[in-house]
């Protein structure tokens, strides 16, 4: 379904890339309806999942226990980058067609906002609150803090899109699509460390776990696997058609393959393929479950989420959610109880 304008829209900038007009008619006005009905929980589910749907305009928040959404809003501009932070409550995410961020509480209500410029597009969470955002357009990098101010601004390659936080937080590093290359960054200054080639052309999806830095090679069908310390590439691993996103569970890597509907399953010490797991259609964005049990995968033009069980390597639920969910980025977590 929609594979010749997928192709095209993967190699366009994020302000157009994935704009459905169909889709928005036959779904917009259906969205602004739920949202205006849709009761907002007052004792949201410990395990949230904040759902960025572009082709719809709205933002869903998922239990992922109950596999219900519990609260929405419309969100304008095409959202799809998204980063949750349970330990402040806040989910941030960015429309790709404005840069427009907006910042969520728990409860789908917009708190805060700042306009970034056309060009903004991968977001993480920073340490000790705020966040980071490339600048595709621009080749940037910048640091916000919790008020949305700019700590330091940093020049990344071409085309940046995702943006990753080591586990100790010291490190932050983008995918630099159109140069073919990671940047590494001090967390703090914002002074560049290292730049490393990848082994497949366009890196989108950029991962920090286990000691090293993963990419999702989209236009590669294949993904790059980096020594972030030592400054190299250490292995790559094929994958399906256009991989997107990254995570692990169960002491696996699953990365979602756009073209093939499907999950390629590795052994991220031996980099072996397990095997692949059926999806929706077109699958993009990928977190894990809070309990590290599974996965949950946006499916673009299926509108619908999986949940995946990680040691069963198979589907558990399939949630319908509005029009074009995408939710790039790590967009689960577990609610911090006041």
């Amino acid at each position: 379904m929609h594979r010749d304008l997928r192709q095209i829209a993967a190699n366009w900038p994020p302000a157009i890339a994935g704009r459905n007009p169909l889709a928005l008619a036959m779904h917009g006005a259906a969205i602004f309806l739920l949202a205006s009905l849709l009761p907002i929980s007052s004792a949201l589910a410990a395990d949230l999942a904040f759902i960025t749907s572009q082709n719809g305009n709205a933002v869903s928040i998922l239990d992922l226990k109950s596999h219900e959404i519990v609260a929405q809003t419309p969100v304008d501009g095409a959202p799809a980058p998204v980063a949750y932070d349970p330990k402040t409550g806040r989910a941030y995410v960015i429309s790709a067609d404005t840069g427009r961020l907006s910042v969520l509480d728990e409860k789908a209500r917009i708190i805060d906002r700042r306009e970034l410029g056309e060009g903004a597009f991968g977001v993480a969470v920073a340490p000790n609150g705020g966040v980071f955002v490339t600048d595709w357009f621009n080749g940037k990098l910048m640091r916000l803090d919790g008020e949305l101010k700019q700590v330091w601004i940093a020049e990344t390659g071409t085309a940046p899109a995702g943006v990753a936080v080591s586990h100790d937080g010291l490190l932050v590093a983008t995918a630099d699509r159109d140069d073919n290359q990671v940047s590494i960054f001090d967390s703090g200054t914002g002074r560049l460390i290292r730049r490393i080639k990848t082994a497949g052309e366009h890196p989108f999806a950029v991962t920090f776990h286990g000691g090293r830095l993963w990419t999702a090679d989209v236009m590669g069908d294949a993904m790059s696997v980096i020594d972030p310390i030592g400054g190299k590439l250490v292995g790559q691993i094929e994958t399906g058609s256009h991989p997107y996103g990254i995570a692990f569970a169960e002491g696996r890597g699953f990365v979602t393959n756009q073209y093939d509907s499907t999950l390629t399953v590795f052994d991220p010490e031996s980099l072996e393929v397990l095997g692949e797991v059926e999806t929706g259609d077109y699958p993009e964005g990928i977190a894990p479950l809070p309990d590290g049990s599974g996965i949950v995968v946006a499916n673009w033009d299926s509108d619908t989420v999986t949940v995946v069980d990680a040691k069963k390597l198979e589907a558990t639920a399939e949630i319908e959610m509005p029009a074009g969910p995408r939710a790039f980025g790590q967009f689960t977590g577990r609610q911090v109880e006041p």
